[in-house]
């Protein structure tokens, strides 16, 4: 007699990846929002150097790491969590808020790990559409809110159209919100933002007690295949997440690239660069094509097909070598999300979308 499985299972949705192809060439990998640059060298030489030690364990509270993102963003040592990728904060932390009854509050579109959390927790989900322009309609997020509410989520700029709300709304809309709310600002793109502070939202969680924010080494770090994330957090959250993932999740090598890679901000604003230059060429060229596109503060564009069939583009790029995500796996069909490479594939993919919609 085979297991049995639980009910909770079969109500988690299973997480959109990306597809792959065998193309006899050179693959344009536009899918996962990933950075096309490799690690910073210094960073590459201390995957090396901590390879060779993996026969032991990790530190498990990451204190060297810890140490240097809180000198790196003035915040006390006791308010670092961190996770493996800023995925496993978001499940931890829903695990220690929610359970069934409780409600959860979020965007949609918006990250596709979400869903999962409510899922995952028997806790009720409460989608909140975007706006016409593909951004966060916090009044109606706020209206949402009730008194079975344990937890909001703000993806700022927002996967997958990449759509940007200003600080000052978001200051505004959490000191609305009831105290014993957590709001959650997922921060994983935060670094390719035009004109605004970077850090403009951290001072909530100093002087809240129900603020969270998580950040990513996977983006403009180029750490996507290590699989770190952290966040700031209030100290009682960051010990229930603690309690409740498995010990040693921030691997060795992970813990000493990424502590490394806070070495090289130069680095980060070269790259901030390189990525603000390509996305103003792909958003020119696509408008050219006229396609319009959400207004981008991300290293990718939401890029609305327009009346074209969606399998038909992504089927016809994939033909070509070229790999994006299809909206209707994101939550909106009649789209597709492309992330920035380098710029000769980026002219590869406008190439190819150009015969498309010829």
């Amino acid at each position: 007699m085979p297991i049995k499985l639980n009910d909770t299972v079969a109500k988690i949705p299973i997480y959109p990846q990306a597809s792959t192809y065998d193309f006899g060439g050179p693959l344009v990998k536009m899918s996962s929002n990933e950075s096309p640059f490799a690690p910073h060298p210094a960073v590459a030489e201390a995957i090396t150097a901590a390879g060779r030690n993996v026969n032991r364990y990790p530190d498990p509270t990451g204190t060297a790491f810890r140490e240097k993102l809180a000198a790196t963003y003035d915040m006390a040592v006791e308010q670092l969590v961190l996770g493996n990728g800023s995925c496993e904060i978001l499940l931890a932390g829903a695990q220690v808020l929610l359970q069934p009854g409780d409600e959860l509050v979020y965007a949609w579109p918006s990250f596709s790990m979400y869903p999962h959390l409510a899922a995952m927790t028997g806790a009720t989900p409460v989608e909140v559409p975007l706006t016409e322009d593909h951004s966060h309609d916090l009044p109606a997020m706020r209206a949402a809110i009730t008194d079975r509410t344990k937890m909001v989520l703000i993806c700022n700029p927002n996967n997958p159209t990449g759509t940007f709300v200003d600080h000052d709304l978001i200051i505004d809309f959490v000191n609305d919100v009831p105290d014993d709310v957590c709001v959650l600002i997922d921060e994983a793109y935060i670094e390719f933002v035009e004109g605004s502070e970077r850090d403009g939202l951290l001072p909530l969680v100093i002087e809240r007690d129900n603020v969270v924010i998580t950040r990513t080494f996977a983006k403009i770090y180029g750490l996507a295949g290590l699989r770190v994330g952290y966040g700031f957090a209030p100290v009682a959250f960051k010990q229930a997440i603690d309690v409740v993932r498995q010990p040693f999740s921030v691997n060795l090598v992970a813990q000493a690239a990424a502590t490394e890679a806070l070495n090289h901000p130069d680095d980060v604003v070269e790259r901030v660069m390189s990525t603000l230059a390509e996305r103003q060429w792909v958003e020119t060229e696509l408008a050219e094509l006229g396609l319009k596109t959400a207004a981008t503060q991300a290293n990718f564009s939401w890029i609305d097909l327009g009346g074209l069939d969606e399998d038909a583009v992504v089927d016809g790029l994939a033909k070509e070598g070229i790999v994006v995500r299809a909206g209707k796996a994101l939550g909106a069909e009649g789209f597709v999300r492309a992330s920035y490479c380098d710029h000769d594939d980026n002219q590869r993919f406008i190439s190819a979308l150009r015969a498309l919609t010829a």
